[in-house]
């Protein structure tokens, strides 16, 4: 049976062969082949160096992918089509993985109130932080600046479906949409990638933590989780959670797809959720512990083919500056904002970062973040946060559009 040095050692030629002899010998669809391939074995890679190296397992697996998936997306010879694939890819490992990181979920400790709270501080300082950045940018945003604001609102509560939905009621310039969702892309990244270096770290220095270090934890972030995962027992436990994972996707999708298209994400995220947190009260579902780590694997793979879809090149910030540097305020702005008001109401760090998370980019970060602040227990309450913020975003952006309205004129 294969170790996962070994996974690491194929990882590492496939990394060489696809860069130096592949690409240049072989049309693009054996190149897609192994690029795919790649990505399911960089976690094995990474993984692995993590454990053997006492640097890399202190920047920690989420991060090494982040960032090489990110230089790895921008390099010249990504193959044609590639976007495509990556979009299948991220597409199939979140929306299998949520029920999969559930099952182990104790529901008994979930706290509806502190959910609620941290909800209402996250959406308040967006608010605030819209507000104020419209005051320091109004004169070169123009009239347009309330239905910027607006969508902005929108943008940092749901997510692109609110901004696209808002753009068509306030009948902003398609223009603009369009930049303010390229620019999404590059701050959303820019911000996970701060959270996840140093900003968690901060977050907990400032505000109250809690003892995250449990039996069950330390379960699946020992120093090798994946020893002996190719076991009978281990692998089987993998597999039944893989198959349960994969009816209530189909389960979860088909249920979006009866729906309108504007609410698909909220009915899938939420039904996900739902479904996962009732197989976790089966006690038979619950003992499967390597599921957890089958489902951990796949936020891996998330991660890093996530990460190369940021394609740098593509942006042009010359005429627009002042929009991008709106949105980076009223993002960052609205995460100070809402540490300093969880530091008042008593919310833990993590609580507040992965609602944080959920808010300002989507519910599917939200694993992988909680898998970088190495408490999945969390998980719940980023996703609980995320779909309540898709399903008022439209609502909070009209809001935001008529007070910002008032105080333009």
């Amino acid at each position: 049976m294969m170790t996962l040095s070994e996974y690491a050692k194929i990882w590492i030629f496939l990394l060489f062969y696809y860069f130096c002899v592949l690409k240049t010998t072989h049309p693009s669809s054996s190149s897609m082949i192994v690029l795919l391939i790649f990505y399911l074995l960089a976690p094995a890679g990474v993984l692995w160096l993590c454990r053997k190296v006492p640097f890399c397992k202190k920047i920690g697996p989420i991060l090494i992918l982040y960032g090489l998936g990110m230089v790895e997306g921008n390099l010249p010879w990504m193959p044609d089509g590639a976007e495509v694939m990556q979009k299948i890819v991220t597409a199939v490992t979140i929306p299998l993985a949520i029920p999969m990181l559930l099952f182990n979920f104790d529901f008994l400790k979930f706290s509806f109130r502190k959910s609620l709270l941290t909800l209402l501080c996250g959406v308040v300082s967006v608010a605030i932080a819209v507000v104020v950045g419209l005051f320091l940018f109004r004169t070169n945003l123009g009239y347009d600046g309330p239905k910027v604001g607006a969508m902005l609102a929108g943008l940092c509560t749901g997510g692109a479906p609110n901004l696209a939905a808002l753009k068509l009621m306030l009948g902003a310039k398609e223009e603009t949409y369009m930049l303010m969702r390229s620019y999404d892309i590059v701050v959303a990244f820019v911000y996970l990638f701060f959270l996840m270096s140093i900003g968690i770290t901060l977050c907990r220095k400032f505000l109250p933590t809690k003892n995250v270090q449990t039996k069950e934890i330390n379960t699946h972030y020992g120093p090798d989780p994946y020893r002996g995962f190719f076991c009978r027992k281990c692998l089987g436990e993998a597999l039944k959670a893989l198959a349960l994972s994969i009816v209530i996707a189909g389960v979860s999708v088909g249920a979006g797809l009866l729906v309108n298209e504007a609410y698909l994400m909220i009915v899938a995220v939420l039904m996900l959720t739902s479904l996962g947190i009732a197989a976790s009260f089966v006690p038979s579902v619950r003992s499967w512990e390597h599921g957890f780590d089958a489902g951990m694997y796949l936020v891996y793979i998330f991660s890093i083919v996530v990460a190369s879809m940021a394609d740098f090149s593509a942006f042009d910030f010359k005429d627009s500056v002042y929009l991008l540097l709106y949105l980076v305020f009223a993002i960052f702005v609205s995460l100070c904002v809402q540490a300093l008001i969880s530091k008042i109401v008593r919310i833990d760090a993590d609580t507040m970062v992965i609602s944080s998370v959920a808010l300002i980019t989507a519910p599917p970060m939200v694993p992988m973040v909680a898998a970088a602040m190495k408490n999945p227990n969390v998980m719940v309450i980023g996703l609980g946060v995320g779909v309540v913020g898709y399903a008022i975003g439209n609502y909070f952006g009209l809001l935001i559009y008529h007070l910002l309205s008032v105080i333009c004129q």
